[in-house]
């Protein structure tokens, strides 16, 4: 699992403290944090342009260029265009275990 510093930011604003909590110690099971950098807003920018919010396009970027193979979320939005990128594996956690055992 990797995490980045846009899930630091979305949770920082989570209004819901103990949410909050139990998000933020998702983080210590990441095998990497991925901070800003130019090529991640690059890749995000073009991932906008293909009609991702520019939010998502900031994840599914961390994700891409931190070579994960899998893209997992619960986003209807973003499940819809899975078929828009050759470069990772977007699923639901549902799909990916199915994908996984099979």
């Amino acid at each position: 699992m990797v995490w980045s510093y846009i899930l630091d930011y979305e949770n920082h604003k989570n209004p819901y403290r103990e949410r909050k909590l139990r998000i933020s110690k998702w983080k210590e099971y990441a095998v990497e944090d991925i901070e800003e950098e130019s090529l991640i807003i690059e890749t995000a920018k073009k991932l906008n342009q293909q009609g991702f919010h520019k939010i998502d396009s900031l994840h599914i970027a961390c994700a891409i260029i931190s070579n994960c193979e899998y893209f997992l979320t619960t986003d209807d939005h973003i499940l819809k265009r899975w078929d828009l990128l050759k470069e990772i594996k977007i699923n639901d956690p549902i799909g990916f275990i199915k994908e996984i055992i099979s």
